[in-house]
């Protein structure tokens, strides 16, 4: 498998459990949260208190979750809301992300 190519689940294996475990970090729902508003981005332009090898760990259990699409650009990397998830879990993220409230 070359360097760059990010592993995904196939949308019809993603399951609720493993959907809200990944949710249930508030760092992860606040990358979550920021993809829905505003699109694909670097991991660079995400504002994240944390080192970056704990954010990338982060990346990883959303990727594996199948809630974000991850791809190489260069020596950055890009990450999008898999836009497959709403249809697969209607109203879920928009729910979630309601009912946990601004972020601090």
């Amino acid at each position: 498998m070359p360097q760059d190519a990010y592993q995904h689940p196939a949308i019809d294996s993603v399951t609720l459990p493993e959907v809200l475990h990944a949710l249930s970090d508030p760092l992860r729902l606040s990358i979550v949260t920021a993809l829905r508003e505003g699109g694909a981005r670097g991991w660079g332009e995400f504002d994240s208190p944390v080192a970056a090898s704990t954010l990338s760990h982060h990346m990883k259990v959303l990727r594996q979750a199948g809630l974000i699409l991850t791809r190489r650009e260069g020596t950055r990397c890009q990450v999008a809301l898999r836009p497959e998830i709403e249809a697969r879990f209607p109203g879920l993220l928009a729910t979630v992300i309601g009912l946990a409230g601004p972020a601090d």
